[in-house]
């Protein structure tokens, strides 16, 4: 009886910290659902292909965002060849999405819910805005081969990143917004 009860409170703690890490926790009522649903579309076909246990959705997080910040402050150490730093901090970025997490959070909660986040209304524009910042930046450090584009790049990837970050907490872009437009308010 009482490994029992000691089952039943692991695995409500079990439940407790999926829910924190934004995992869903399965009931029966939607995997019956979802199993009667003959037509799914293609993230539906491919979240339930990608079926990791929560160790193994937790040691892949862990593996792409120690590698990602690996990338990105080894990016660090060749700051002034901008095209070296490019292709380190944005490959740092794609695989860690540095304080973003697209990659390492797809674990966590999902290729689904990851990609449901990404193209919400909110935070479309700052994902589009990063996401191309990151493909112009390897461009132009892999086939132009010019510095200042490649800076220049890096900078947007870089504002894009902090739009896209500062999406997620409620009221913060306004509020940066507002402190931008303070800070640099030319009228007396």
């Amino acid at each position: 009886m009482n490994q029992a009860f000691e089952k039943m409170k692991m695995n409500q703690a079990f439940e407790k910290v999926k829910m924190l890490v934004g995992m869903e926790a399965e009931d029966e009522e939607s995997a019956a659902i979802a199993e009667s649903n003959d037509s799914f579309s293609f993230m539906d076909d491919f979240n339930r292909q990608c079926t990791l246990t929560t160790k193994q959705r937790f040691y892949g997080f862990a593996i792409c965002l120690v590698s990602g910040l690996t990338c990105t402050l080894l990016s660090m150490l060749v700051f002034f060849n901008p095209i070296k730093f490019g292709i380190t901090f944005t490959f740092g970025n794609l695989l860690s999405l540095g304080r973003m997490f697209y990659i390492s959070t797809a674990f966590l909660i999902g290729p689904k819910r990851q990609v449901t986040m990404m193209l919400d209304p909110v935070r479309i524009y700052a994902t589009a805005i990063y996401l191309a910042s990151m493909i112009i930046a390897l461009f132009c450090a892999f086939y132009v081969h010019n510095r200042i584009l490649t800076l220049l790049a890096i900078i947007l990837e870089f504002g894009g990143l902090l739009w896209y970050s500062l999406s997620y907490i409620p009221f913060a872009r306004s509020m940066v917004s507002k402190l931008l437009v303070a800070c640099f308010d030319t009228e007396f």
